[in-house]
């Protein structure tokens, strides 16, 4: 999709600081961190959000959690970290453009807000 930010920056029309890159994902740092690590792990595929995905999207689902948990060695956040996914307004989705936002480097409190 040309107007969305993400596929813009898969396609390199604009500058992330990629930390992960595989087939079928991207990683990059967060531009507003929320903690000391905050890295967004999208789709290189566009799809606007968990509700719209479908069972042949399991695959790819699967490879995004892999990734973020490949990341999180990588990252050192052994003592652990969180995956969160943003649907839609309400759910805090800001980019139409599926995402896991990987968050580690400190403690996380529950309930998240």
């Amino acid at each position: 999709m040309s107007d969305c930010l993400f596929c813009r920056i898969v396609a390199g029309e604009i500058p992330a600081k990629r930390l992960y890159e595989d087939e079928r994902c991207l990683a990059f740092a967060d531009i507003n961190p929320q903690a000391p690590v905050h890295l967004l792990v999208i789709p290189k595929q566009h799809l606007a959000s968990t509700a719209h995905t479908t069972a042949e999207h399991a695959g790819l689902l699967g490879d995004l959690l892999a990734a973020a948990a490949k990341i999180a060695v990588e990252q050192k956040l052994a003592n652990g970290y969180r995956i969160v996914i943003n649907t839609g307004p309400d759910g805090g989705q800001t980019v139409d453009h599926l995402h896991l936002h990987l968050l580690g480097g400190r403690h996380m409190g529950w309930p998240p807000g």
